[in-house]
């Protein structure tokens, strides 16, 4: 015992610093266990663009001018239609690929039995010919399908059917 303390009262001073394990030895050749998530992140972000803009081509199949009208009903595209197009020149495709108006009914008739709960759109340019229209919709019909769609474009505010644009 110190002379006139008592050990109760007695405490260790203390340094300013915290206590800190002590510093592992760096081994020379030694790899450190870290992540790193950079290239991981890189490889994320060019997926999500690559789907982003393979996305609308899948849904939309061909791109056609469509024949504008001043009053349809608008119904909001959720890719739960076999969408059928007809371009200018009366090549047919069923999504996005090419068949041939003899085959149509056929492949809409597979596409449905995949997909039976799909639809079925038809999206025929405006300068084809109303009788190539009608041998698709005919095909279609044959393969057992009701209900079909026409695909229109809106007619801008002022703008009357037909006019020039």
């Amino acid at each position: 015992m110190i002379a006139g303390r008592s050990s109760a009262g007695f405490r260790p001073q203390r340094s300013g610093r915290r206590f800190s394990p002590p510093a592992k030895p760096h081994v020379k050749g030694l790899v450190k266990a870290e992540i790193n998530v950079t290239p991981l992140v890189d490889v994320v972000l060019v997926l999500l663009i690559i789907f982003m803009l393979v996305t609308p081509m899948i849904a939309k199949g061909v791109d056609v001018q469509l024949p504008v009208t001043s009053h349809h009903s608008k119904k909001n595209d959720d890719n739960r239609d076999i969408v059928v197009s007809i371009t200018r020149d009366g090549t047919v495709y069923v999504g996005a690929d090419r068949t041939t108006i003899e085959k149509l009914g056929d492949a809409v008739a597979q596409e449905k039995r995949r997909y039976p709960s799909k639809g079925v759109f038809l999206k025929a340019d405006e300068r084809l010919d109303y009788g190539q229209a009608r041998r698709a919709m005919d095909a279609i019909h044959g393969a057992g399908i009701e209900d079909v769609q026409l695909g229109t474009d809106e007619a801008a505010s002022g703008t009357a059917p037909g006019a020039a644009h």
